[in-house]
């Protein structure tokens, strides 16, 4: 799993050849090299997953440099911070699941509880956010999104959906259909190996 998984998100151009992979331990003089044979990783010989390979490269660099966020902070004009956009996000996500609270944020951004409780703060500040008492547990307080900070998830989203129509501007109906209908099930399937081999490494 984990060889499936470092070579899903590994540059398309790093392929492997044979079938055999082979390493030579240090030996007593005079006795022969002990060699120890391991499967190697897939050939990459399939020109359409090269391609889709090639394609993930490309696209993990442009997330990186987080384009979309930072066209959304130069046009709503405000003191926001990518981080902020991102718990927004979190709430916006899942806040219809569950009940959010400052270590959800935390954990879905992967950062320290005090780092995510600053953020929640400097939102709840700016009238983004606001705290709630949990119907369940009124001693547990929630996080929840407010009519501004909704506006600026519109905006977000507004910059989004302009950003893939300029992208896929001259492609047929048909094609935007079926790209949106494979790319979905493409990432549900990514998201399903990556929970598998999250659950290996507990």
């Amino acid at each position: 799993m984990l060889k499936a998984f470092i070579l899903l998100f590994a540059p398309s151009d790093l392929c492997y050849a044979g079938t055999m992979m082979s390493a030579s331990h240090s030996h007593p003089a005079g006795d022969e090299p002990v060699t120890e044979t391991q499967d190697a990783l897939p050939v990459c010989g399939d020109s359409s997953l090269a391609t889709i390979g090639h394609a993930m490269t490309r696209m993990r660099l442009l997330i990186g440099r987080r384009f979309i966020g930072r066209m959304a902070l130069k046009r709503i004009g405000t003191g926001l911070e990518l981080s902020d956009l991102d718990a927004i996000g979190v709430i916006k996500r899942i806040g219809s699941q569950q009940e959010v609270t400052v270590g959800t944020i935390a954990e879905q951004l992967r950062i320290d509880p005090s780092r995510g409780s600053r953020i929640v703060a400097d939102l709840v500040k700016q009238g983004l956010l606001e705290r709630a008492a949990s119907q369940e547990d009124g001693r547990r307080s929630l996080v929840r999104v407010t009519a501004a900070g909704r506006k600026v998830l519109d905006e977000i989203e507004a910059i989004k959906r302009e950003t893939i129509t300029e992208a896929t501007a001259g492609w047929s109906n048909e094609d935007v259909e079926a790209f949106g209908r494979l790319y979905a099930r493409f990432t549900e399937g990514l998201e399903a190996q990556f929970k598998r081999f999250e659950q290996g490494e507990g």
